[in-house]
């Protein structure tokens, strides 16, 4: 974030480098950017989206593979396959989540990443402030959420805002469809509620995980996280939006 350039051609290799380094992109991903050159418009982070790979690639494996999954996050996953796969991302390894892998087991890595992060993904400074949310209605609390997610890091943001964009994905595919044969097409019966539910407190946390009390939470915190946290699966293109 204190690096301000052009164009990604404008970085030298040794930054490109340290973008590889944070496990933030490949070589081989800035590649069409880089053919892009100065014709491609600029957004507010020049560089990449700082989002980790071991999000994008679980969000981008559930899209695919498991809308249609019944009680995605709900259902219980394998902890050996699941000990498996976070392992080989830790090692850093270039690992492709495809058909072959559990959508169950993804969707556990993904939880599991959320809630042992050293820094949860809304840092704890700020969890106070989020949760003051909850007690505003209307058009005053969405102005305050913006405002509050405006003070997230640039890494933190790109990936509440990957994550957000896929609940809200899932959270579309929640109710049974009918296909174009008028075949049924189940749902995954996980609503923008269930998901706050679920996700609520991997990523707004008050204390570190492990830490006393971690596990402790008042009535009133844990309702005030769900509903802050489903404001923000509903509303997070215009929370975004500068």
């Amino acid at each position: 974030g204190a690096m301000s350039v052009d164009s990604i051609t404008d970085l030298s290799d040794n930054s490109s480098k340290l973008l590889e380094a944070l496990q933030l992109s490949h070589p081989h991903e800035l590649d069409p950017r880089r053919s892009l050159g100065k014709k491609r418009m600029l957004s507010l982070n020049p560089i990449t989206w700082q989002v980790p790979r071991i999000v994008d690639r679980c969000c981008k494996h559930i899209e695919t593979y498991g809308l249609q999954t019944v009680g995605i996050f709900r259902v219980g996953s394998s902890k050996k396959r699941v000990q498996q796969l976070r392992e080989e991302f830790d090692q850093g390894l270039d690992v492709f989540l495809d058909e072959h892998q559990n959508v169950h087991d993804v969707a556990a890595l993904l939880k599991e990443f959320l809630r042992d992060m050293s820094d949860s993904l809304i840092p704890r400074e700020l969890y106070a402030a989020f949760l003051s949310t909850a007690s505003m209605e209307g058009p005053a609390q969405l102005v305050v959420l913006q405002l509050l997610l405006f003070l997230l890091p640039p890494c933190h943001s790109d990936t509440l805002h990957r994550l957000l964009q896929f609940l809200s994905k899932v959270a579309q595919h929640a109710k049974s469809s009918w296909g174009p044969s008028g075949q049924e097409i189940p749902g995954n019966k996980m609503t923008v509620s269930n998901l706050a539910t679920i996700f609520g407190p991997n990523i707004l946390q008050k204390e570190k995980p492990g830490e006393k009390d971690a596990g402790a939470m008042n009535f009133e915190d844990s309702s005030a996280i769900v509903l802050v946290v489903q404001r923000l699966i509903e509303h997070y293109e215009t929370l975004f939006m500068v």
